[in-house]
């Protein structure tokens, strides 16, 4: 039995891979860096450039409101292949992959399950808020990615006897690197719901165990807190400032009411609906019971709701925080799900909500083919032959979907199966024609100044008294100061130099003393000029102030 179950696991590995790959790599440069990724990006091009990786640099000033561990491999990143977004996109989507992994472990553990661990990790990799952190470069994908790791060697350490020093260190190790990544954020938000459902649902002991987890905490606390402590001793005076700012920020920064979190269950996307029905938990306890699946999924349960309320009481709230209620969530709808293809006799009422919900997911996919048609086939923005591909594969998954069930005998595997495919063939195949819908096609990137060769040496400047953004500063990978335009004299001294304005230099400067030359105009806008959010504070000229040259008389 041992051979088949190695290989088994080995199986389900390799199709989560293949899933990943598909989630969070393929088309993840369609969309331009964000305000978020610009900061991030930004810092580790100056860790490169400055090569200053202890205190890190946004346009010259210190950053220390995130710990730096996802900055320094963003510089690593940088450092192999510069100026690569989709390379650096890569990294978030290595870290997702991990965090799906790590999941896989966390329920094969528990559950003694690979059928359902794979099936949980299935769900995870495939929901919409976990693909879009996977496919940006952003921080919260690394803390909770780690914080997953240090739950499943945690989860090891304590369902063997024995002291367990291994796990217990390597739990401490992974607890560090995700505070490192993002502070404090993952323990609250996660490890703290964990415990909680963990101990109350397991009840663990802890008999000859208590060394291990003092060193589990002294190794968590060396790894997270050695950084801190530099900052404290060398930049103490902005280190305290920065803390105090955080700290508020949890309690005056985009502040919404407690029960702003209600949607939660659509940061799963296509699985939204089998989340919330999952959780009417008096009604499947039962159901689960006969599938030895009672525990795991009071257990996640309790994770969910936990780590719901905590969230839910901090004042500042954004959706993208909801990210680690999808990995208990992701249990959720794993055990559901396994309970239809386990193959057990499925009651009609049972019956008929499996096939409410993938009724939905079906109209989603007649629905695809009939969107592109309009918005892009229309406009000619789309290829005959990619549009063609799209609406063979969504016919064919359409109708095997609907075969499956609406057959007297619901197929449940083959309902599932579609349903990852619809997933497969929007990013392997729509994700580019989506991206036009939105993205500016007269975007015309400040980037493009790096390749000018007479500018690699000059300083860069932008008009005191207007807003720099940060992407201008990314998309540049230059440091952009601001300078008096109004005061001669120190507008001399920095000649010669490159002036980022709203408005042409020539309006700003008097021509006649300086000799100005303006290398474009430059719209670092991703949004179209329609839109909403179109922004013009990321419409820019690039000018070069020289001292004017005179003609010398004999």
């Amino acid at each position: 039995m041992k051979p088949i179950m190695i290989s088994d696991q080995i199986k389900h590995l390799a199709l989560l891979l293949l899933v990943c790959f598909f989630s969070f790599f393929v088309h993840n440069d369609f969309i331009p860096a964000d305000l978020m990724e610009s900061r991030n990006l930004a810092t580790a091009q100056e860790m490169v450039a400055l090569e200053n990786y202890l205190a890190p640099t946004m346009n010259g000033e210190l950053r220390l409101e995130k710990p730096p561990l996802p900055t320094w491999i963003a510089a690593c990143v940088n450092h192999i292949k510069p100026h690569s977004l989709s390379a650096q996109r890569y990294a978030a989507g290595v870290a997702a992959t991990l965090m799906v992994v790590f999941l896989y472990l966390v329920v094969r553990q528990l559950s003694k399950n690979s059928t359902v661990s794979f099936v949980c990790a299935l769900i995870l990799a495939t929901c919409y808020n976990v693909i879009m952190m996977g496919r940006t470069a952003t921080w919260d994908i690394y803390c909770h990615s780690f914080m997953l790791g240090a739950i499943f060697f945690f989860i090891k350490a304590l369902s063997h006897e024995g002291p367990q020093w291994r796990f217990f260190v390597f739990t401490g190790l992974f607890m560090g690197l995700s505070f490192l990544s993002k502070g404090p954020v993952s323990f609250f938000a996660l490890l703290i719901p964990f415990i909680i459902a963990y101990l109350i649902t397991w009840h663990p002991s802890f008999k000859g165990k208590m060394k291990p987890i003092i060193a589990m905490i002294l190794v968590c606390l060396m790894v997270s807190f050695w950084w801190p402590v530099y900052i404290y001793i060398f930049h103490r005076d902005w280190g305290v400032h920065i803390a105090n700012k955080e700290s508020s920020s949890w309690l005056n920064h985009n502040v919404r009411p407690w029960y702003y979190y209600w949607q939660f269950p659509a940061e799963a996307g296509i699985w939204a609906l089998f989340w919330v029905t999952s959780l009417v938990w008096p009604y499947w306890r039962k159901r689960f019971s006969q599938i030895h699946l009672h525990k795991i999924y009071l257990f996640s349960i309790l994770w969910t709701v936990v780590s719901l309320i905590l969230l839910s009481l901090i004042p500042e709230k954004k959706t993208r925080y909801l990210l680690p209620l999808l990995i208990p969530g992701a249990i959720n709808v794993g055990i559901c799900l396994y309970y239809y293809l386990s193959g057990r006799l499925i009651l009609s009422r049972e019956k008929r909500l499996f096939r409410i919900n993938m009724s939905l997911i079906l109209l989603v996919i007649l629905a695809l083919p009939v969107a592109l048609y309009l918005f892009f086939v229309q406009k000619h923005e789309l290829e005959i032959s990619l549009f063609a591909m799209i609406c063979f594969c969504c016919f064919l998954l359409a109708l095997l979907l609907a075969w499956s069930i609406y057959n007297r005998r619901v197929n449940y595997k083959i309902a599932l199966g579609c349903v990852i495919g619809t997933m497969l063939v929007v990013e392997g195949l729509c994700f580019i024609p989506a991206g036009k819908l939105f993205i500016n096609n007269e975007r015309h990137s400040i980037s493009e100044v790096r390749k000018i060769p007479v500018l690699q040496h000059l300083p860069f400047y932008y008009v005191e008294g207007e807003e720099l953004r940060i992407e201008l500063v990314y998309e540049s990978d230059r440091v952009i100061r601001p300078l008096n335009i109004r005061n001669m004299n120190l507008v001399e001294s920095k000649l010669p130099f490159v002036l980022v304005s709203a408005t042409p230099a020539d309006s700003l400067l008097d021509a006649s003393k300086w000799e100005i030359d303006e290398i474009g105009r430059y719209d670092n806008n991703w949004q179209k000029t329609n839109s909403r959010k179109y922004n013009p504070d990321l419409v820019r000229y690039v000018s070069v102030l020289r001292i004017k040259s005179t003609d010398s008389t004999p």
